[in-house]
């Protein structure tokens, strides 16, 4: 009977993958992409203890609430730390993406670190479900990252994957469709964020906040203008040596 109604359910709902972050939460759909990227951050009325915002609006409040409201992170390196405001932020971003529907119970596949312990795998699965999700399974990160970057995990060849994340970095050796070795660390994004609050306080005598801080690791990383440089730097030099080879000849 159960399964029936699941499947008549299925009718009016789609398949998603979502990625819960530290920093950041991405919704996936079956056959359209992602339609949801927005921070993993609750702003929580101290009095009534009601979600005031999610999401974006509720990082803009980051360092500028009064008193009566405070701005929560609910994820840290990766696991739920605050299961209740987790679970109200998961459903508060199913609600923004199924508005135009009267009815939707979807099936979700969620990502989690490599290295969580059981107790943190039934929390997630748990919380999904209670934020009005028919079935839930679970994916480990590194591998979810491979499937997204196309590579074929079920090949008899070792595939090496670095994801950084905001509360976790993790490397992963996958083959044959299965994680070989995993090394978890609890260094990622926000310890980058925190870092650069720390050196600009002791070396400036400045105080910034966390969003500061992003901004100024996004603006100085410039990981792809340093790949392009890179590349464009490797092809002059062979152009260079295929010049000279022409020359003396």
């Amino acid at each position: 009977m159960r399964k029936i109604f699941n499947k008549f359910l299925g009718i009016f709902s789609e398949d998603l993958g979502i990625d819960l972050g530290t920093s950041n939460t991405l919704i996936c759909v079956r056959n359209r992409g992602i339609i949801l990227n927005e921070p993993s951050v609750v702003a929580l009325n101290n009095k009534t203890k009601d979600v005031f915002e999610v999401g974006d609006r509720a990082k803009l409040m980051i360092g500028r609430t009064p008193g009566s409201i405070q701005t929560i992170r609910p994820l840290k390196n990766g696991v739920i730390a605050d299961y209740e405001i987790t679970e109200k932020m998961l459903r508060s971003f199913l609600k923004k993406i199924n508005q135009k529907k009267g009815l939707s119970s979807p099936r979700v596949i969620i990502c989690v670190p490599a290295g969580v312990t059981q107790v943190e795998k039934r929390a997630v699965i748990d919380v999904t479900r209670e934020a009005g999700a028919r079935e839930a399974y679970l994916i480990e990160e590194p591998m979810a990252a491979a499937i997204g970057i196309g590579l074929n995990i079920f090949e008899p060849e070792g595939n090496l994957i670095i994801d950084i994340g905001g509360g976790t970095s993790e490397i992963a050796v996958i083959s044959l469709g299965g994680i070989v070795k995993t090394s978890s660390f609890r260094v990622a994004g926000d310890r980058l964020d925190s870092t650069i609050i720390d050196y600009v306080r002791q070396k400036h005598n400045l105080l910034i906040g966390e969003r500061t801080a992003e901004e100024i690791k996004k603006t100085i990383g410039a990981v792809i203008a340093l790949a392009i440089m890179i590349l464009l730097l490797l092809k002059f030099s062979l152009w260079g040596k295929s010049s000279s080879k022409k020359a003396t000849k």
